[in-house]
């Protein structure tokens, strides 16, 4: 963001801190619009980034033509409704057909879309149709389960519930066998790490 973006988004934060009655002059608060900025600047830094251009940085020849697997994924992303946090896990598969991508690129990808501000269903879309046109596998696998805060702290308060989406692209569209696998092991316990 420019300085002059900086100082608009400032103003923007005293205006809303006026705007629930408290006063961004007092103490605590001097520092707040700045540190909002900061922690925005992070939180929404997807935009700044291509998710096609991550996944092409690391892509490699392979045989491989099995299922990949990253499950447990951590994810915070934005509702857009509301701006309150969605905190969640996404679990990625997809079957190479000739490439594979470097590992850390998948969960690069959901960072990407997570930072950004959101639906969960169109994040799971998102994330599948990136790994799908990039690396062009025989299918992708996207289920993100995620706790949604604006539905946890105002609205209906509903503690600890889940949502779950999920995409499936290619084989794990087509394939019952195959798709079952991939819920067979985003279920599966985790067991020993190593």
């Amino acid at each position: 963001m420019s300085d002059l973006n900086k100082e608009a988004f400032e103003n923007a934060v005293k205006t809303m801190m006026r705007s629930v009655g408290e006063d961004p002059e007092r103490e605590g608060l001097l520092k707040t619009p700045e540190r909002v900025h900061k922690a925005y600047e992070f939180m929404y830094g997807g935009y700044k980034e291509d998710p096609n251009e991550v996944l092409n940085s690391a892509l490699f020849t392979s045989s491989n033509d099995e299922m990949v697997l990253i499950k447990d994924i951590e994810l915070y992303s934005t509702c857009e409704h509301h701006l309150l946090p969605i905190i969640g896990r996404a679990h990625v598969a997809y079957i190479p057909d000739g490439k594979v991508v470097g590992l850390s690129k998948i969960p690069r990808v959901v960072d990407i879309f997570s930072r950004r501000m959101q639906i969960q269903e169109q994040l799971t879309e998102q994330i599948a149709d990136a790994i799908m046109k990039t690396i062009k596998p025989k299918g992708v696998a996207v289920v993100i389960q995620a706790r949604h805060m604006c539905m946890e702290m105002r609205g209906v308060e509903k503690i600890n519930s889940t949502t779950t989406s999920s995409a499936l692209r290619g084989l794990f569209k087509k394939d019952e066998k195959t798709r079952a696998e991939f819920f067979s092991l985003i279920n599966a316990p985790v067991g020993n790490r190593y």
